[in-house]
């Protein structure tokens, strides 16, 4: 009798996730890659519909070649029955059980209907989010995020308007800006709020990682060449408008985080491109119980979590590029394979990996400590700006909820005010309402990493994987509950 390769859930088609499936594929085990997007690639590699037919999908990403041999490997893994790729499923629920685990996944844009899938292993590769503060305006048309305006760029190969201004911190605004720039906007700015003074006394740090550097001077060199001012140490002090975005107004920042009287200067734009920084995806991940470091995922030297059987690469275990993501899922997917078939790794044979992730996550940081949004942002919020758009929530009121009614932390703000309690569940507004609340940002509690219909709650879906669930399990149990209950309008649960 043929032995049964064992079976590796990856949660995420990634750089991560690309690479770890390649690597446990590679190595005998049957993989199963599940993924939220039609096509494969993730935010990094996002790619266009097909029926957009781009000619030169190429021009709007960077490392085009390391996509080429992911894609060609995956392929043939594909081909040769080694992978299964589940697109467009939208993973909700990892439940643990005593043979394994079940991946819950809506199907779908409706995502109406959940299959189920068992696996002997999980490995985690659910990527970033990101950070976006609120300031006065933030909720017109036009101001979008800045991986929002890349995404409408790579998936749909359309800009987000004409006349754009990029604006906030981090590494991600300098691909952002050049990119709007190359297909045809017009970029009348990219303001950062980060101070170079912050690079120079990590110099020593970055320069470990030349390649990196080359890359950030290559982003400098095409700011140059499409004419866009970099505004360093300026921040967004409000976006205006009637209908939709008209114009911002940016100030340079004083060393305490202030805005500097007189320094105010307004924009004419209709897009507002906008990020503070990227969170990392660890819903799922604290659904099955693993530690947390902080907004990451704990990983070992494997990228092993806590909870046995389950492995984390990429984002989730900390914001990191794409280069790290490739050597943290190559690392998980080598990991998986041989402790799945009941054999000890070789870290050996990953050491060339694992020698760039210790490098690369250095690197990172030392540049996360330098791009920082400006310390005293929540002061320009005024109580009128929208803090939680889901449930309407404004600055004002979280700050009576914390100056009038004792909330303290910010459970209490969101038992009082709502903040946090709409569809998104906290995931967009949380870093918001903390810094307006004066709260510390703990990573919430969800049961469920997206929202789901109480009607998919309720039915028993169909399972597909090794083999069928034969006992029950804390989700069978919810679903009994729910249909115990009298029927009601089938709606997204909270």
């Amino acid at each position: 009798m043929t032995e049964r390769a064992p079976a590796l859930a990856v949660i995420g088609a990634g750089p991560a996730g690309l690479a770890a499936t390649l690597a446990a594929a590679a190595r005998g085990v049957r993989v199963t890659l599940i993924d939220s997007a039609v096509e494969p690639g993730g935010q990094f590699y996002r790619q266009p519909a097909r029926g957009l037919g781009a000619r030169r999908p190429q021009a709007l990403h960077h490392r085009w070649r390391t996509w080429e041999r992911l894609r060609t490997g995956l392929d043939a893994h594909l081909a040769a029955g080694r992978v299964t790729h589940l697109n467009d499923r939208h993973v909700w629920c990892v439940e643990s059980e005593s043979t394994g685990f079940t991946v819950h996944a809506l199907l779908g844009p409706q995502q109406r209907e959940s299959v189920a899938l068992r696996a002997d292993g999980v490995l985690l590769a659910t990527g970033g989010y990101e950070k976006v503060l609120p300031f006065p305006g933030w909720t017109l048309p036009g101001v979008v995020t800045a991986g929002g305006a890349q995404a409408l760029l790579k998936g749909g190969l359309v800009l987000p308007g004409r006349t754009a201004v990029v604006a906030g911190t981090g590494p991600l605004l300098l691909p952002v800006a050049t990119g709007l720039a190359a297909a045809g906007a017009k970029v009348v700015a990219l303001i950062e709020s980060a101070d170079p003074k912050a690079f120079a006394g990590r110099a020593r740090t970055l320069a470990a990682a030349p390649g990196k550097l080359a890359e950030g001077a290559g982003y400098a060199s095409r700011l140059l060449r499409h004419g866009i001012p970099l505004r360093a140490r300026h921040t967004i002090l409000a976006a205006h408008g009637a209908e939709r975005l008209e114009s911002v107004t940016v100030a340079a920042l004083a060393p305490d985080g202030r805005p500097v009287p007189g320094t105010e200067r307004r924009l004419a734009c209709d897009t507002l491109a906008v990020s503070h920084g990227l969170l990392p995806h660890t819903d799922l991940a604290d659904g099955l119980g693993c530690r947390l470091d902080g907004t990451a995922v704990r990983v070992d030297d494997e990228q092993r979590t806590d909870v046995p059987g389950v492995w984390a690469a990429g984002e989730t275990t900390g914001i990191g590029g794409s280069a790290l993501s490739l050597a943290e899922g190559h690392i998980a997917g080598r990991s998986a394979a041989a402790r799945l078939r009941g054999t000890a790794p070789e870290p050996r044979e990953w050491a060339p990996a694992a020698r760039t992730r210790t490098r690369l996550r250095a690197f990172f940081t030392a540049l996360d400590g330098a791009y920082a949004p400006p310390a005293r942002w929540a002061e320009q919020v005024t109580d009128e700006t929208v803090v939680c758009r889901c449930e309407e929530v404004t600055a004002g009121a979280v700050r009576e909820a914390v100056g009038s009614l004792g909330a303290g932390d910010l459970r209490t703000v969101k038992l009082l005010t709502r903040a946090g309690m709409g569809w998104c569940q906290g995931r967009m507004c949380e870093p918001g309402v903390a810094g307006v609340a004066g709260c510390a940002p703990v990573p919430a509690r969800r049961l469920l990493a997206r929202p789901v219909p109480l009607g998919v709650l309720a039915a028993s879906p169909p399972h597909h994987g090794p083999s069928a669930m034969s006992h029950p399990t804390p989700c069978d149990d919810e679903r009994r509950r729910i249909a115990a209950q009298p029927p009601t309008e089938e709606r997204p649960t909270p």
